[in-house]
C-alpha cells in the first residue's frame, strides 16, 4: 500500500504546482456560482420550496456544485484523459507489465487529484458564496465530516465512471464520443443544472438512482442535513454500492483488455 499511498502524495504535489490554472479555476466557479446564484434566486422567487428546498438550501446547492465541480470530474478533465493517450499511444502495455495493479494506481492518482482540488478549487467558492449570500449551512460540526466521508465516496464513484470510459478506447480506438457523453450525463444526471429532487415524475426516479446522483445530489443533501441516522447511512449505502459495482465493471474489463494487450505483444 506504500507504492499507492506515494502515488496519491505525488499527484497531489503535481496538481499543486498548476497554480495558474487553479486560480482561473477558483475565478471560473465563481463566476458561474454567481450566475447560478441569480438564476435560482428568480427561480425560487416563484416557486419557494422548490423541489423541497428553502432558498438558504437552494443557493447553498449551487455553491456545493461548484465546489465539488473539478473535484468529482462531472465535466471531465480529470485522469481519463492522459489514460486515454496512453492507451491510444500503446504505452499503455508499459503500465500493465509494471509490478502494480493499473485500477489501484489511477485510482491512487485520481484521489491525489481530487483531493488538491477540493482544498484549491473547491473551498474558495464556497467561501465566497457563503459570504456573499445567505446560504444553509450545517447546524451540527459533525455534519462536516459525514460530508467529507459523502464526498470520498463520490470520488469513488466519478472514477469508476471515468476509468470505465477510458478502457473502452480499448476498442473503440478514439474515446471523445464517450467521453462526450459521459460529460453531458454528469452534468444532467448530477444535479449540476439543477436538484434532481425537482425532476418530474418517472425521470425523477430514474436520475436520483443512477450512479451521477452520487456525484452532487447525495452530498449536497448530506452537507444540507436533509439526511440524518439511517437516511445517512442509506445515502452512504448508495454511494458505496454504486462504487463496487462500477469498480468491478471496471476491474472486469481491465482483464479482458489485459489479455487482449498479451495476445497482440505476443
Amino acid at each position: 500500500m506504500r507504492l499507492y499511498w506515494a502515488v496519491l502524495a505525488g499527484s497531489f504535489r503535481r496538481h499543486a504546482t498548476y497554480r495558474v490554472a487553479t486560480a482561473a479555476g477558483v475565478f471560473t466557479n465563481t463566476v458561474f456560482g454567481f450566475i447560478l446564484a441569480f438564476t435560482y434566486m428568480a427561480l425560487w422567487d416563484e416557486r419557494p420550496r422548490l423541489g423541497g428546498y428553502d432558498m438558504a438550501e437552494a443557493l447553498a446547492y449551487v455553491w456545493l456544485g461548484q465546489a465539488l465541480l473539478a473535484v468529482t470530474s462531472l465535466m471531465g478533465g480529470g485522469f481519463e484523459d492522459e489514460l486515454i493517450q496512453r492507451i491510444k499511444t500503446g504505452d499503455i502495455a508499459v503500465d500493465l507489465y509494471r509490478p502494480a495493479d493499473l485500477q489501484l494506481w489511477w485510482f491512487s492518482a485520481n484521489l491525489g487529484r481530487a483531493a488538491f482540488q477540493l482544498l484549491g478549487r473547491g473551498v474558495v467558492p464556497m467561501a465566497v458564496g457563503a459570504l456573499a449570500f445567505d446560504i444553509a449551512l450545517p447546524e451540527h460540526p459533525l455534519t462536516w465530516a459525514a460530508f467529507l466521508v459523502s464526498v470520498l465516496l463520490a470520488v469513488a464513484v466519478s472514477f469508476a465512471l471515468w476509468y470505465l470510459v477510458a478502457l473502452s478506447v480499448f476498442w473503440l480506438l478514439d474515446g471523445a464520443g464517450v467521453v462526450q457523453v459521459a460529460w453531458l450525463s454528469g452534468v444532467f444526471f448530477s444535479g449540476m443544472l439543477l436538484p434532481l429532487t425537482v425532476f418530474p415524475g418517472a425521470l425523477g426516479e430514474v436520475a436520483r438512482a443512477l450512479p451521477w446522483a452520487s456525484m452532487l445530489q447525495v452530498p449536497a443533501d448530506v452537507f444540507l442535513e436533509r439526511r440524518a441516522g439511517r437516511a445517512l447511512l442509506g445515502a452512504y449505502g448508495f454511494q458505496a454500492g454504486w462504487a463496487v459495482v462500477l469498480l468491478s465493471a471496471g476491474r472486469a474489463l481491465q482483464a479482458v483488455a489485459t489479455r487482449r494487450v498479451v495476445v497482440q505483444g505476443g
